[in-house]
This record gives structure tokens, C-alpha cells and sequence, in this order.
């Protein structure tokens, strides 16, 4: 049976339809079916026993039409519908819930129902924000398809020569039939792979912490349970999550396991095979955030205060309000950055953030960051109801949905007056405050790579000094003699004239010119006054000579 546009799986044993309470003409039930407008008050199943030991609800539908509901099989002809409802599913309770946000929750759900829909991205029912976007044309697409192919197809030549085209089309949005090839690239986790073959399936095979690896496992099932591949313990999501990160806590021991980089490593593996998205989870930990998962969060810290700086320029309105109630960025910024937006956006806009991030780096962080504190408190109007802490953070919590819709929310991002430069200028800054208060702290911010030029140039010249290492110890290499070109020898003559001229030159050389002695000597220099200073009086005191200059 489709409820409300959703399909469930049969019910439990025990279950019973006892009421159905109908507004219209048509007394009986049959008759309720084949009205033009009636409406359906509530629907009451009756659970078997053990249901209700289990806390199963009682589902109910509150003035729904009853053209919602259609029967996948046809209604008997004697009236009665408890055959017809009969299939309403175990799942149905399920269905009622609040599941817009596929972006996901710390609920566990027992089991995938074989025949629910799913959204473009596998998402079960979706969410409006999802279905009201406005779709591009099909031309539109496959035209930037070809692109990212042709761009793809030779990356290090496009990169070298074209970064501005690729950093352009980043911005309007990677297709998404060709991310799992393009974010690898951008990122650098396909050089990473190509250059240790085999490393990731030496990593999962070895046995690592098993502190980690408990933590991993019970963290697996919160990562977007209302997707298709991480629905069910025993899918290919969860599994994989479970390798990818295992594998990351043997690749970097002193770092562990982050509960945020569940998210970024469920994320990458919609789009990739876990191989794939371990070497991008290195990039992105290692390159774009250093700092962020290690123990300490030094990276985070600093980021926090160089935020605050932004922020003052930005939106000084709002920096003034959080600081009144004592908001401070580590109250909602952990959740934005170490999740890269993951659990905040709608999921739409999350893939658009991840396309800027991966091509320009942390930047595009910190315009999202301000840009989201700029809708949420940005004006006199907003501000009136955060009367305190509390409010103040669920109102950065719940911005409206129409506000994020991708195209115009990053339309708006890449518009925030932010570069580079500042967060360097900032950096310093801040980074001199915080050792000034803690002197333990060593974070050096110079270890991050502002995008995907920075990383592919920093590959490049690793490739280019591994190979010169590699050249100058191998057994039959050998040095390249010089080669020196003389010119032809000069003739007698001219070899003469040569010798004069350089002769000559020589004894114009030599003979210097003599300063002349001047030492304990007065010389006294009279000028003529020009007209107009005749009458200029002269200075009163004559104990020397001196030189006078008329202006």
C-alpha cells in the first residue's frame, strides 16, 4: 500500500483495522471510497501483544484526504476494507515521522522495506526543499558534463594552464555523474592511490585499536540512517564506513578516530568506493584542515578566533549580540566546520559547498560560516527574539529553508568579502595572541594547502624531487659532460690592435686624478645678491667668513 506517496512492507501478525471514522454522504466504507471529496479523520490498527511490548505506536492520519491513500490491490465488492488495508505495513508509524532532514539523526531503524522510493540522491521520501529545486536542462547538463570529461581527461595539463576554468565551473556546480571522478582529482586522492598501491587494503586488513575500533563501530549507524546504502547494518555503507575509518586510525595512530569525519567519510562514499574516499579523507584531514580531528583541535581554535576577527568586519550587528550573551564560536562553529556543513545544509547545498571547498579551500568555510550568522542574526529585525543564549543558538540552528537553496545561497557565498589574504593577515594575528596565552600551543597554519592548485603543486614538486632522487641513485645513471663553445681563433692583425687598444686604455687608467690639497686652507667666495635682497641686512656678528646665498 502508498501512503501519502511512500510504499511499506506487510505488517506483523495481530494487526486489525477497527475504525474508520469517514465526513461525507456515503455511510459505509465502500461508499467512503467512491466519494469525489471525503476525508479520512483516523485510521486505527490495533497491535498484537507483542508489538506492544516492543513500544510500537498506534499510527494515525489526521485529516487526510482519502485520494491519498491508494490501494495497490482493488477493493472488495462487499464493502468490508479490512483485506484491502491489510497490507498496511509494520513500518507505517515510521512513515509519520519527521524525516525531512535526510542530512541525519541518532535514530537506528530495524530494516530496509523492499518496495520505498527514493529521492535523486537515496534519500527515502525526499524532502521538499529537494523536490522544489529548479532542475537544469538536460543540454545544460550534458554540456557541462563534456567539459569536466575533456578537463578530466588531460587534469594536469588543465590544471597547470587552466586552474581559473576549473575554479569557475566548481562554483556553478559539479555534475553529479562525474563528482566521483572530479573530487578525487581536485583534492588529491587519486595521486595519492595511484601512488601507494595497496596500502588501503593493508590498512583495513590489519587488526587496529580496539578502543577505535568499538567507537567506529557504535558511530556507524548515526550517519544518514534515512539513506539506501547506510539503512541497513549489513549494507555496503555501513561496512565500508567501518573500513574506511578503521583504516584512517591505523594510517594515523596518533590522530584516532573523529567523530565528525563519519559524515565526510559516509559523504565521499555516496559518490566513490572506499578506496577512493579513504585517500580523499586523508587529503581533506591532512591538507585542507590540519588540526581539525588531531586530539587537541588546535586547527579548530585558531580558525574560531580568526573567525570572530571576520565576523566583527563583516557583520558587526550580529558579532555584538553573541558576544552580549556570551555566545561564543566554539557553540556552533565545531558543528559547521568538522562536518563541512554536512549536517546543516540541505543536502543539495551541502554538494554545492563541497564542490567550492575541495577547489579553494578553506576559505569557502568561513563564507559559508559568515554568510549563515549574516541570515540568522544579520538585522535589528532578526535579533528580536534571541532574547538570551539559548534562543540565540536556535535561531543559528533553524534558518529559514528558502534562504539555503543552493544556486542562490552560493550565489551569495562567493560574495562575501573574503580572501586569502585576510585569513593570512588574520592568522598571524591570532596565532600571535594564542601564544602569547598558551605557549603550549604549536599549531603552524603554514602546513595547510588553500585549495586545489596549492595541492597539485605541492604533488608536483614531490613527484618532481622523488625523481631526481631516484636518478641520482640508480646504478646506470651517469653525469652529463659539459659542453663549452670557444669562438674562432683572431687573426694576427686584429690580435695587435687588440693589445694596443687594451695598452691605451690601460694608462687612461692609470693615471688618476689628483684631489687637490685643500687642507687648512680658507677660500673666500663672494656672490652677487640678484634683485630685490640690495637691502637685506647682513648678519650682525663677522667673527668669520662666510658664504652667503641669496634666494
Amino acid at each position: 500500500m502508498v501512503v501519502g506517496g511512500s510504499s511499506f512492507a506487510k505488517p506483523m501478525r495481530g494487526t486489525q483495522v477497527t475504525t474508520v471514522v469517514t465526513r461525507g454522504t456515503c455511510t459505509d466504507a465502500k461508499g467512503a471510497w467512491s466519494c469525489s471529496e471525503p476525508r479520512a479523520h483516523e485510521i486505527s490498527l490495533n497491535w498484537s501483544p507483542q508489538d506492544r511490548q516492543e513500544g510500537r505506536r498506534v499510527p494515525k492520519i489526521s485529516e487526510g484526504t482519502m485520494s491519498d491513500l491508494c490501494l495497490s490491490a482493488e477493493l472488495p465488492n462487499d464493502g468490508n476494507i479490512s483485506h484491502a488495508v491489510a497490507d498496511l505495513p509494520d513500518a507505517f508509524d515510521f512513515s509519520l515521522r519527521d524525516d525531512a532532514s535526510s542530512l541525519g539523526s541518532d535514530s537506528e531503524l530495524n530494516g530496509m522495506p523492499p518496495y520505498r522510493q527514493t529521492d535523486r540522491y537515496g534519500f527515502f521520501g525526499g524532502n521538499s526543499l529537494q523536490n522544489s529545486q529548479v532542475q537544469l536542462s538536460v543540454e545544460l547538463i550534458r554540456h557541462r558534463e563534456t567539459k569536466w570529461l575533456e578537463m578530466t581527461a588531460h587534469w594536469e595539463k588543465t590544471m597547470a594552464r587552466r586552474y581559473r576554468k576549473v575554479k569557475l565551473l566548481c562554483r556553478k556546480g559539479i555534475p553529479s555523474s562525474v563528482r566521483a571522478r572530479c573530487w578525487p582529482l581536485l583534492c588529491g586522492g587519486h595521486a595519492r592511490m595511484e601512488k601507494n598501491p595497496g596500502k588501503y587494503q593493508e590498512l583495513y586488513n590489519t587488526s587496529g585499536d580496539p578502543q577505535w575500533v568499538e567507537t567506529i563501530t557504535k558511530d556507524i549507524h548515526r550517519q544518514f540512517p534515512l539513506h539506501e546504502m547506510f539503512f541497513s547494518p549489513e549494507g555496503p555503507g555501513q561496512q565500508g564506513l567501518l573500513q574506511v575509518l578503521k583504516a584512517y586510525t591505523v594510517y594515523l595512530p596518533q590522530e584516532g578516530y573523529c567523530q565528525a569525519q563519519g559524515p565526510l567519510a559516509a559523504l565521499l562514499l555516496m559518490h566513490m568506493p572506499p578506496e577512493q574516499a579513504f585517500w580523499c579523507l586523508v587529503q581533506i584531514c591532512e591538507h585542507y584542515l590540519p588540526g581539525y580531528y588531531s586530539p587537541k583541535m588546535e586547527g579548530l581554535l585558531l580558525d574560531s578566533e580568526v573567525f570572530v576577527a571576520l565576523l566583527r568586519r563583516v557583520c558587526p550587528k550580529a558579532q555584538k549580540h553573541l558576544q552580549k550573551h556570551g555566545v561564543g564560536p566554539l557553540l556552533y562553529l565545531p558543528e559547521w566546520f568538522l562536518c563541512l556543513f554536512v549536517r546543516t545544509l540541505p543536502f543539495p547545498t551541502a554538494l554545492r559547498v563541497w564542490d567550492a571547498f575541495l577547489s579553494e579551500g578553506v576559505k569557502v568555510l568561513f563564507r559559508v560560516g559568515l554568510l549563515l550568522v549574516r541570515l540568522a542574526l544579520g538585522s535589528s529585525e532578526k535579533l528580536r527574539g534571541c532574547a538570551g543564549l539559548v534562543e540565540t543558538l536556535e535561531k543559528l540552528r533553524c534558518i529559514p529553508a528558502h534562504l539555503l537553496q543552493e544556486d542562490s545561497f552560493m550565489a551569495e557565498v562567493h560574495d562575501v568579502p573574503i580572501s586569502d589574504r585576510d585569513l593570512e593577515r588574520e592568522y598571524k594575528i591570532q596565532l600571535a595572541k594564542l601564544r602569547k596565552t598558551q605557549p603550549e600551543f604549536q599549531y603552524k597554519p603554514e602546513h595547510r594547502l588553500s585549495g586545489a592548485k596549492a595541492v597539485f603543486d605541492a604533488q608536483q614538486l614531490s613527484n618532481a624531487k622523488n625523481e631526481v632522487g631516484d636518478c641520482s641513485s640508480h646504478p646506470h645513471t651517469f653525469q652529463i659532460p659539459e659542453i663549452k663553445v670557444e669562438p674562432p681563433p683572431l687573426s694576427p692583425e686584429k690580435h695587435k690592435k687588440l693589445e694596443k687598444a687594451s695598452e691605451v686604455q690601460g694608462q687612461t687608467k692609470g693615471k688618476t686624478r689628483k684631489k687637490p690639497d685643500t687642507r687648512g686652507k680658507t677660500f673666500h667666495v663672494t656672490q652677487h645678491p640678484i634683485r630685490g635682497t640690495e637691502d637685506r641686512p647682513e648678519p650682525k656678528t663677522k667673527s668669520s667668513f662666510y658664504l652667503e646665498t641669496w634666494f
